[in-house]
């Protein structure tokens, strides 16, 4: 049975060989996304999937469904927390 040590060292290497391929594999990350699921509007505005719906129902927020996961624009929650939603 061989048996192979890693070091502190070896770890550090892999560690900068993950961030760099983390770089490469997503690049634009900073970059805000233009879409967002309920589920991230819901974390982001801190509400429960009722009160979502109610701002779909009563157009205070507008969304676009496809197939069945609706997606809301980033700059229209932007717009509503600011009070400038319809």
């Amino acid at each position: 049975m061989n048996v192979e040590l890693v070091t502190k060292e070896d770890l550090r290497r892999l560690e900068d060989l993950l961030k760099e391929i983390k770089q490469i594999v997503q690049p634009g990350q900073s970059q805000p996304k233009k879409w967002l699921k309920s589920s991230e509007v819901r974390k982001m505005l801190n509400i429960s999937p009722g009160t979502l719906q109610n701002l779909r129902i009563n157009g205070t927020l507008r969304f676009t469904k496809m197939g069945s996961i609706m997606y809301y624009k980033l700059e229209d929650i932007n717009k509503v927390l600011e009070g400038n939603g319809q």
